[in-house]
């Protein structure tokens, strides 16, 4: 028996992403803004959207939303190191006290500091640790989460981090995409060097992760602090040839993994705080997206990446929170892609599509972040008449409902 159609609404706006371009600068005036707009949802999907007065008569059940409403599609988070034990307040004290990030490290703090309190963590209370901050998110209207191994740094802890997604996604209402950053950095008490350590995860993690589905990703740290270019170019290269889809670290402290995500086909280069004017030009031409981690210039007191210049080269420019507990703790998308929209002089569509169908290229996901007939039913529900009020709060407006799934988290999701 097929599930019933159902209707939502009415919408005093609906936003739905209809026909907007990947890539590139966008005008508020593009955006298709459906008034007392109707959304048809049948098993999870989206079936038509358009008026309200129209729509409901060709549905089996309706609901009914209160007051003046404004829907737009789930947020879609592409970059998170959620899965983590521990806290780094000392780091984030000493950072604003003048230290700086490599000698905060090389004194055992910043990613080891971290590692080692995850290693000790057991599966049920490092689960439960993440379980509890994808609830925040999809609280905030995030429905679709990318996160990060990383923190294990050795085989038998990176796949307890990656087992603890698995489960988690099998669980949960929101869609979680697992990635592998076992290639955080060399780990303090690994004997040999970064191209040993690099090769151990070609040849004895990586097998074990695509044999028990734990990932389809790879992500690499191309940082002096971590692997060169060159070793990374070498691992990534291996990584695809094992059908493992490519991210990159890069041009977060200094230039070269923009270039290098670029010229491996990677889906995404993430950070860019210190890219080029030559890299900006290939990710214009390119469809590596450049994913933008405002959350981490907020927490290390940096500029943010150059979105607006990227934008206008014609990149696909995706906002991501890196909510992790080093250089980005605080972990709201919203609040941070509402900041930097201001400093970098965003567009309210340009921010909005960075979070949503721009964020899911990122993950190449195709089926989602546009309120549009076939995508999945992930939307917000905001009280309010005008979907500019949503920015205008600077991530202290949230969602009156998420949905996911054409179902409302919170009471049947």
């Amino acid at each position: 028996m097929s599930e019933q159609r159902k209707i939502v609404g009415p919408f005093h706006q609906l936003v739905t992403f209809r026909g907007l371009s990947l890539r590139g600068p966008l005008r508020n005036e593009q955006l298709e803004i459906i008034s007392n707009a109707g959304m048809i949802i049948q098993g999870g999907h989206i079936q038509e959207v358009g008026d309200y007065e129209k729509l409901v008569k060709e549905v089996d059940q309706v609901i009914e939303l209160e007051g003046p409403c404004v829907g737009l599609p789930g947020w879609i988070d592409s970059h998170t190191h959620i899965c983590f034990a521990g806290s780094r307040h000392l780091d984030y004290s000493a950072r604003n006290s003048g230290d700086s990030y490599l000698e905060i490290a090389e004194r055992g703090g910043g990613i080891w500091d971290t590692v080692q309190k995850t290693r000790i963590a057991d599966f049920e209370h490092l689960y439960k640790l993440t379980r509890d901050r994808l609830d925040i998110q999809l609280k905030c209207g995030v429905t679709t989460v990318e996160c990060k191994s990383g923190y294990g740094l050795n085989h038998e802890q990176e796949l307890k981090q990656l087992r603890i997604i698995k489960r988690l996604g099998e669980e949960r209402s929101g869609d979680i995409i697992a990635t592998c950053l076992a290639a955080h950095m060399t780990p303090r008490d690994f004997e040999g060097k970064p191209e040993d350590y690099l090769d151990s995860i070609l040849t004895e993690l990586l097998p074990v992760i695509s044999k028990e589905g734990l990932a389809q990703r790879v992500d690499i740290f191309t940082e002096k602090s971590a692997f060169s270019v060159e070793q990374s170019r070498a691992y990534l290269t291996e990584a695809a040839k094992l059908g493992f889809q490519l991210t990159v670290h890069g041009d977060q402290f200094s230039p070269g993994g923009g270039l290098l995500a670029v010229e491996t086909n990677a889906s995404s280069v993430d950070h860019l705080e210190n890219t080029t004017s030559e890299t900006i030009r290939a990710l214009g031409s390119s469809n590596t997206v450049a994913t933008v981690l405002p959350g981490a210039s907020l927490g290390l007191g940096m500029k943010f990446a150059p979105s607006r210049q990227l934008l206008d080269a014609g990149a696909i420019v995706n906002i991501a929170s890196d909510w992790n507990p080093g250089s980005a703790p605080m972990g709201d998308l919203l609040t941070q892609a509402a900041i930097m929209g201001a400093s970098e002089k965003l567009t309210d569509a340009e921010v909005l599509a960075g979070i949503t169908f721009r964020a899911a290229a990122a993950l190449r996901l195709n089926d989602r972040g546009r309120l549009i007939q076939g995508s999945v039913a992930d939307f917000n529900v905001f009280n309010v008449d005008d979907y500019r009020e949503i920015l205008y709060h600077q991530g202290q407006l949230k969602p009156q409902t998420v949905w996911k799934k054409g179902q409302i988290f919170g009471k049947d999701g």
